[in-house]
């Protein structure tokens, strides 16, 4: 009996030797080596059967779990880089390649390659997050794993940047003051904590892909996050894009190509927020009336006055 991941075989015990069968002496031998074989061949009954693939299945949805698990895992220590590294790229320090550097070529072939470079970034981003993409989406690839696989393209998509991005040179400021710079690093330091930070008020793990995973490796339904109010989103609804814009624009020394990122990632997050605000409209209720209540990206003077309303996850 052969088992397969689909179906058990039986085979036929009594004619394993008998291509061999030649004299009387060989059928002989043979009749006891099949006798032999028999006795130790379980034979495959119904029940057998069912047992039997059982194991094959429950075999194939542990390696299928540790796999979704190893793949999760690998996005977001992936990103782990990449974040640590943008710090560096953005902050000219620590790394290879970085944002601002002297021209090398031709002008306007770098700014379209940074254009394009942007461009990719923008339109996976965005494209890849709205539900009718994931709907799509999610005919190809496993739901557990498909916000790990956002995050991953994403990953790739910061790696292209800090790989190709051509430096322009020239300076639109400069700011020569050890004591100001030192300010102005600091509030570069600040954008990237409060980035940090946001993602954990509204569910760092879920955002990552860690959560889907896990729940799927425990066997356990994804379900939602609750929509909810989280201390800096009842200032503002968007504090970790205020992050995001501090980090591009808080520099001593603005260069062209920094000017270039700067200026093209915050038209990215105006576009976006609106993208992102219409899909939670329809999505969440109370979005609309929390929208009405709270400001965007600059803070209130006060928080919301009613702490229980509902907030953006």
């Amino acid at each position: 009996m052969w088992i397969t991941s689909r179906r058990i075989v039986p085979v036929r015990t009594d004619r394993l030797f008998t291509n061999f069968q030649k004299s009387p002496v060989d059928r002989s031998f043979h009749r006891q080596l099949n006798r032999v074989a028999a006795s130790l061949t379980c034979p495959a009954t119904p029940t057998n059967r069912i047992v039997y693939g059982e194991l094959v299945v429950k075999s194939n949805n542990k390696i299928k779990r540790i796999a979704v698990l190893a793949y999760g895992s690998a996005c977001y220590v992936m990103f782990l880089g990449v974040f640590l590294y943008a710090i560096g790229f953005i902050g000219n320090f620590a790394v290879p390649t970085t944002l601002d550097a002297p021209l090398q070529g031709s002008i306007g072939m770098s700014i379209l390659v940074n254009l394009f470079l942007l461009t990719v970034f923008a339109v996976q981003h965005s494209v890849m997050a709205r539900p009718t993409f994931k709907s799509w989406w999610t005919k190809f690839v496993p739901e557990p794993i498909e916000r790990s696989t956002y995050v991953l393209f994403s990953n790739v998509a910061m790696i292209l940047l800090f790989w190709l991005w051509q430096p322009l040179g020239g300076q639109i400021w400069n700011i020569e003051i050890a004591v100001l710079r030192g300010v102005v690093y600091g509030l570069f330091g600040f954008g990237w904590l409060l980035v940090l930070y946001s993602t954990f008020l509204i569910n760092h793990f879920d955002l990552f892909g860690l959560r889907q995973v896990w729940l799927y490796v425990r066997g356990v339904e994804y379900t939602q996050l609750k929509f909810r109010v989280p201390t800096l989103y009842r200032y503002v609804r968007h504090p970790l894009y205020v992050g995001w814009l501090i980090v591009c624009w808080a520099t001593p020394t603005m260069t062209i190509a920094h000017l270039l990122f700067a200026a093209v990632a915050t038209a990215y997050i105006l576009v976006a927020i609106q993208l992102e605000e219409r899909n939670l409209v329809d999505l969440l209720p109370g979005y609309a009336k929390y929208r009405s209540q709270v400001p965007m990206l600059v803070p209130l003077l006060k928080r919301l006055a009613d702490p229980s309303s509902p907030s953006v996850t």
